[in-house]
């Protein structure tokens, strides 16, 4: 009797979907009037938007230590990610100085060339994600190096972001490896090599496409290519001036895909590319001392070759770098905490399941659920988990194979997070590649094709499986879907 008095006493009222709205409208209008008015990034619009969640919930009726809770549940659901960003900025910050990440830039423009090189990073990408199983990982190492080249060709950076984003992406969604691809079957209730075989068709076809889409683009820069070279030798000559240029650097790239190949998780398998390349870096660069690796791996690294391009691109990494982005992770999650946690996010969602009468309508609205909680609760993996328990039942009762919905949650959770300036995806990328979400958005291609493409085989059919896991495409409605 106790605990229910409690609980009553805890929540005045239940949530309904205008409270929700206006938290929402609260956090928009911050993020639009920040950003597009006065340029003054995320961090308070999104903590502006946390205060209207916690706001709202204490009108609710929610006590303090309840909402507080909830903030820092949300906290912990990234604390994962937190750890990943700073370890990461360590990595940058060691492999510049050391020379890995200047070799693996001046190895690569000897081997690229304009007119090739945007379907070529997609294709490394792709091949190094597949490998890993991270698209952070890939990013921050082989995209991190691939954005150097392309500045070199006379690529914009913006560009070859989307390039490399699309790639590991691509390697993210499709390997066994990954998180998302094992979490997205686990929260629908199947198996993870049922869910990749189900998702190749989809995936193939808007892969298929963005190479197509890269290729053409890549052919503008190869008839400038002759205007390039110059750009390619002033920074070849200022990465041979400032470091000692060695195949063997290459090797701590290589250690950290092979070790997370091996299914050494992300966190050990990162610090080891750290230590190997802080190892190579004393062998081949004279005068690099214990502090300076110290240093390096807090503060990144200073890059002075005189050319300006170069060192905007190589005096990045550390810790200290990596603040931003884990500040804002932190806030975000705060927010995505209490409307996880206080049901305004359940309440909007649970209104808008009612629209979806019919299987394709299902899968469009979890494809906006995934999308609504990468901008609301900015995080891939809540985009994942949150949707997959909603709709689970949803799609039981509709007497599809779970294999449909896990395939909905990675074509618009896991590709989408990449797309929100404030995701924990989004500033990552801004993070390793220095290059915003505004800037690669329109070159983010597989990212955007993804959902897009699942949709509409949806509505032919193709990207939804009965209760026996045979598509629908070519044998007509399933009679339980008549029935409803």
């Amino acid at each position: 009797m106790e605990q229910k008095a409690e609980n009553k006493e805890k929540v005045q009222k239940e949530p309904r979907v205008c409270h929700a709205l206006i938290v929402f409208a609260i956090l928009i209008a911050s993020m639009a009037v920040g950003i597009i008015k006065f340029d003054a990034g995320v961090h308070i619009s999104m903590f502006i938007g946390c205060c209207a969640a916690a706001g709202m919930a204490m009108h609710l009726g929610f006590k303090w230590q309840f909402i507080e809770d909830a903030m820092k549940e949300g906290i912990m659901n990234a604390l994962q990610a937190v750890m990943i960003l700073m370890i990461v900025g360590i990595l940058v910050g060691v492999w510049i100085l050391s020379g890995v990440v200047p070799a693996m830039i001046y190895y690569g423009m000897k081997l690229l060339a304009p007119g090739v090189f945007l379907v070529a990073s997609v294709l490394i990408c792709s091949i190094t994600s597949l490998a890993t199983g991270t698209s952070w990982g890939t990013m921050g190492t082989m995209g991190l190096a691939l954005v150097g080249i392309a500045i070199g060709l006379g690529i914009p950076a913006p560009v070859a972001a989307g390039a490399i984003i699309s790639g590991a992406y691509f390697g993210d969604k499709m390997s066994p490896l990954s998180d998302t691809t094992n979490l997205a079957p686990a929260m629908a209730g199947t198996d993870v090599f049922t869910h990749v075989k189900f998702m190749m068709l989809p995936t193939t076809i808007a892969y298929g496409l963005t190479l197509i889409i890269f290729a053409v683009l890549g052919i503008q820069y190869a008839s400038g290519s002759s205007a390039d070279i110059s750009a390619v030798a002033e920074m070849s000559n200022g990465l041979t001036d400032l470091f000692n240029i060695n195949p063997i650097l290459l090797l701590p790239p290589i250690v950290v895909i092979v070790a997370v190949a091996l299914k050494v998780p992300a966190i050990p398998g990162i610090t080891i590319g750290i230590f190997v390349g802080a190892i190579v870096g004393v062998i081949f660069q004279p005068g690099i001392s214990y502090g300076d690796i110290l240093v390096a791996g807090m503060d990144g690294y200073t890059c002075e070759t005189g050319v300006e391009a170069l060192d905007s691109l190589l005096s990045t990494g550390g810790i200290n770098n990596m603040l931003f982005s884990v500040s804002l992770t932190l806030i975000a999650m705060m927010f995505g905490g209490i409307m996880e946690k206080t049901g305004m996010l359940r309440v909007l969602v649970s209104k808008i399941v009612k629209i979806a009468k019919k299987p394709a309508t299902l899968v469009l609205t979890t494809e906006a659920t995934c999308v609504l909680s990468n901008i609301t609760m900015p995080e891939q993996y809540i985009s994942v988990v949150v949707p997959g328990r909603m709709y689970a039942d949803a799609y039981k009762d509709m007497g599809l194979h779970p294999k449909t919905l896990s395939n909905a949650l990675e074509s618009a959770g896991t590709v989408t997070s990449a797309l929100v300036p404030w995701n924990t995806c989004g500033v990552y990328i801004l993070g390793v590649l220095g290059v915003s979400t505004f800037e690669y958005f329109p070159y983010a291609v597989f990212n955007i094709l993804t959902p897009i493409v699942t949709l509409v085989m949806a509505f032919m059919g193709i990207t939804i499986a009965d209760k026996e896991g045979k598509r629908f495409f070519g044998k007509g409605k399933h009679p339980k879907i008549d029935e409803l």
